[in-house]
């Protein structure tokens, strides 16, 4: 099948030559269950076990006990996370993997019980909609989050190179910026929760900028041809919105595509998908895959046939897939194969502990009559 070669064909990402085009995307899987937030050996097993994707870019990892919003979520703040995740970059290299750490700032995503009571921080005080916090105490209501005073917004940019040095510290091929899914960096793009009248706020130019300086940093750190950032033009978590999202995000890309970053990957899920655009909504993506013209990730709710049609009608240059790399450690094959995928557990996504986790079988482990 001529199209199916696309998905397993090498591909140059910056300064990486990746053995395939499959992605492994970022998930949080709430595992971290230590008074550190550090990376457990189970997780070391988990990201091992997925090595053979082209990439993997990990669950989100704070970069300051400011930027944390949900229990047991890894950081990359402290020592003992930089050790935590040194063992985690050790064995996907020795199983011959490559590997990016997401950085995440949840801004107004979050819960004064992550914050010794006081509030979350985001660029304006407008209370997100549509969610609550996921705290030690349970499902919470997110209160109206503090806007950030401008010296406080400079002060998170080096919350990141920071948190980018200490990647590279672990060992990390490079970084993944979020700059999706309704968090910190995305609070700033969009007007629906920029509210701003300093030089963070008002023009696209000036809401960009957070995200672009956030960006810059890390590529001080590690070479831009290691830094991506991901993007949710047509997201709409926590209520965030934008009065013009093409022309919104279309800046963004353009403004990234000066940058020679190693990629942009953008989040606009297929139909069916609980992340896809409502009826009606304008699609964004392919103004951004015009507008940044290197390599271009495109992630939500791809199977193997969407997938190989997207890259054939040059839509993205790599796929990233969530889901089928919770239950398939061995995706890779498994799809090179045509052979049948594990079935996901969706009640241990979030929870729990290595069930669901680590315990998902490869082929060589699955009983040829139990396939399913």
């Amino acid at each position: 099948m001529s199209q199916a070669s696309n998905l397993f064909t090498p591909f140059q990402m910056g300064a990486l030559t990746l053995p395939n085009r499959l992605v492994m995307a970022p998930m949080t899987r709430s595992r971290a269950k230590n008074d550190g937030n550090v990376p457990t050996d189970s997780t070391v097993k988990y990201y091992e076990q997925r090595a053979s994707a082209g990439l993997i870019i990990t669950e989100g990892a704070q970069i300051s006990p400011q930027g944390v919003g949900y229990v047991f979520t890894p950081g990359i703040y402290s020592a003992a996370q930089v050790a935590g995740w040194r063992k985690v970059t050790d064995a996907v290299h020795a199983a011959g993997g490559r590997i990016f750490i997401q950085l995440w700032h949840v801004g107004r995503i979050s819960h004064p019980d992550f914050h010794n009571g006081e509030l979350p921080v985001a660029p304006s005080a407008v209370q997100p909609t549509g969610v609550q916090a996921y705290t030690i105490n349970g499902m919470q209501e997110i209160p109206t989050p503090r806007a950030l005073e401008t010296a406080e917004v400079k002060a998170v940019v080096e919350d990141f190179r920071k948190a980018a040095a200490n990647a590279k510290e672990a060992g990390f091929d490079g970084v993944e910026i979020h700059g999706a899914n309704g968090y910190l960096v995305d609070q700033f793009i969009q007007d629906g929760s920029n509210q701003r009248t300093d030089e963070y706020g008002g023009s696209v130019e000036n809401r960009a900028r957070f995200a672009l300086e956030v960006v810059q940093a890390a590529a001080e750190v590690f070479g831009a041809d290691r830094v991506g950032i991901r993007l949710s033009p047509t997201g709409a978590m926590g209520g965030i919105n934008d009065s013009d999202r093409v022309k919104t995000f279309r800046y963004v890309a353009e403004q990234l595509n000066q940058l020679g970053l190693a990629y942009l990957h953008v989040i606009e899920a297929l139909p069916g998908h609980p992340m896809a655009p409502q009826p009606g909504q304008e699609l964004v993506a392919a103004h951004l895959r015009k507008a940044f013209t290197g390599p271009f990730i495109l992630n939500g709710g791809y199977t193997q046939e969407t997938a190989e049609k997207a890259l054939a009608n040059n839509e993205a240059d790599l796929i990233a897939f969530g889901v089928p790399f919770i239950a398939n450690p061995d995706l890779v094959e498994r799809l090179e194969q045509g052979a049948a995928l594990n079935t996901p557990d969706p009640a241990t996504f979030y929870a729990g502990d290595d069930n669901g986790y680590i315990d998902y079988p490869t082929l060589t482990e699955t009983p040829v009559a139990t396939e399913q």
